[in-house]
């Protein structure tokens, strides 16, 4: 499993330094105050600023629910949680896309109504039946949110142009300044994409795997260190990383907000989405609760909120959530290209073949793959 720290105990950045970057426009919920009601407590399992008040603050107050997060870093993680606690624990569960089946095999999720969400708004075809989040024509995940990884790096030690492949890790200059985000997926999955696997990065036999490894351990000599979600975000704020491995916006979208000279571009050899979604945790005495709050979510008010989120921004998914940012917050709108037309538009990139979602690997175990990272991180 990945050695990322839980983002509760990350020492990320304050929520107060976030909001300020963020500028994040205030919404009215539209769902019916419930303020009368004895409040519900809601246990959520998410990554890092998901059940953050910036977030979910006007939901619970218009609907007498409070919830309660469990914070994680990489799906590794999650699963571990779940298997360590009693059934019911989490009544909502955030996880990576490319989990959803290994919850749905493990019996951690329940399935939910298809007609519940606005499946016919979904901005791409393939966000309506995403890859494993069916089973036997039932819907076990709702896609709530997603986000490209490429190449992060400081403008002023890498130019846009060097950014425009994974080979700038390389450059001399960088020695010692190049970071990794600390967990196996992303980072790999850059490589193989770098190693020229395309479309086929997460399903690579034994040479192309092996390829991989060399690849990536001819790196080694760059790198300064691995990072949880408070050490990379501290490493490219404060300089002493000068480029990142395994992130993307999420990281450098929140301190280019606050004035970094730092950026993230999608290379030539093609990047990574990352997909969050919602489910409901296998045995939940409050169903019909998470339900609402998924809905909400879904809403194009929710679709703002969460884009706009101050822990790491993310892109809308669906028609209305996307043409409502336009109109409160056309800048992030701007800043993250969810404008139609912009050539590094997220729709655009996927339809153009330079976007692969994550995934686990086809022809190898998650713990082939972390096995070569730790012995990478130990190099």
């Amino acid at each position: 499993m990945t050695k990322s720290t839980p983002r509760s105990a990350m020492g990320a950045p304050s929520r107060r330094q976030l909001l300020k970057a963020t500028g994040a426009a205030v919404l009215t919920t539209p769902f019916v105050s419930r303020a009368w009601a004895t409040t519900t407590e809601i246990n959520m399992l998410a990554w890092y600023g998901h059940g953050e008040p910036d977030v979910v603050a006007e939901y619970e107050a218009a609907n007498s629910v409070r919830f309660v997060p469990k914070y994680y870093a990489g799906g590794d993680n999650m699963l571990a949680l779940i298997a360590q606690s009693p059934p019911g624990t989490y009544d909502l569960i955030l996880s990576d896309a490319e989990f959803v089946q290994q919850l749905n095999a493990a019996g951690y999720i329940d399935p939910l109504e298809a007609g519940d969400y606005p499946l016919d708004d979904m901005l791409h075809e393939d966000f309506k039946q995403f890859p494993g989040h069916w089973s036997d024509g039932k819907l076990y995940s709702m896609m709530l949110r997603g986000g490209h990884l490429g190449v992060s790096y400081n403008t002023t030690s890498v130019s846009e142009e060097e950014a425009q492949s994974y080979s700038c890790f390389w450059k001399p200059e960088l020695e010692g300044k190049v970071g990794h985000f600390d967990w196996h997926l992303p980072n790999l999955g850059m490589m193989s994409l770098y190693n020229g696997n395309g479309a086929g990065l997460w399903d690579v036999d034994d040479a192309a795997w092996d390829a991989v490894q060399e690849t990536t351990m001819s790196l080694r000599k760059q790198v300064g260190g691995f990072f949880d979600y408070g050490g990379t975000f501290n490493g490219l704020k404060n300089g002493e990383m000068q480029a990142m491995c395994g992130i993307g916006d999420w990281i450098t979208g929140v301190l280019e907000k606050d004035g970094a000279p730092v950026a993230s571009v999608i290379p030539k050899e093609g990047g990574i989405q990352f997909t969050e979604s919602y489910s409901i945790g296998k045995g939940s005495e409050k169903a019909a609760e998470v339900t609402r709050f998924i809905q909400y979510m879904m809403s194009p008010e929710g679709q703002v909120k969460s884009a706009q989120m101050a822990a790491y921004p993310g892109f809308c998914v669906t028609k209305a959530g996307r043409a409502l940012l336009n109109e409160v917050d056309p800048a992030e709108a701007q800043r993250s290209h969810q404008v139609a037309g912009d050539p590094q538009d997220p729709i655009t990139l996927i339809n153009e073949g330079r976007i692969h979602y994550r995934d686990i690997p086809q022809q190898q175990s998650l713990e082939d793959w972390n096995d070569f990272w730790s012995e990478y991180k130990n190099a």
